[in-house]
């Protein structure tokens, strides 16, 4: 079975008293979810995070810890995206052809708006991570 490789980031930022989580919205598949993608040729993983922030958000990101990898069956072939945390350095959330929307969340309503199961254990790791 052919294994897809991608990267991602669960961006996340300090907002008042609490933690928030940057969703996006891929109206293709119509689902809320973390930035993410396949690699490119030649690309590293976190080359892939950084970039796949870039176009998705419009933000420039500093990549954090490592959390935790996710694999899952996609069209008949395994996903293997591998994940940082990420804090926003610069920029702002342009719509684009492949997310419509960005929305920042308070981890619970992340964790309920999220469209896969898979996603919602990212929440727990990185609150694991920073202690929270």
């Amino acid at each position: 079975m052919e294994l897809i490789k991608a990267a991602g980031v669960v961006l996340w930022r300090e907002k008042g008293n609490g933690l928030e989580l940057a969703l996006v919205h891929r109206p293709k598949y119509d689902d809320w979810s973390f930035p993410k993608g396949k690699l490119e040729p030649g690309e590293k993983h976190r080359e892939a995070a950084l970039r796949e922030a870039r176009e998705e958000t419009g933000m420039t990101v500093l990549l954090g810890r490592r959390l935790p990898t996710q694999h899952y069956l996609f069209r008949d072939r395994i996903k293997r995206v591998r994940y940082w945390s990420a804090t926003l350095l610069s920029g702002r959330f342009v719509p684009n052809r492949e997310v419509d929307a960005l929305r920042w969340l308070p981890v619970a309503q992340a964790r309920a708006q999220l469209s896969y199961e898979h996603d919602r254990s990212l929440v727990d790791a990185l609150r694991e991570q920073l202690g929270r």
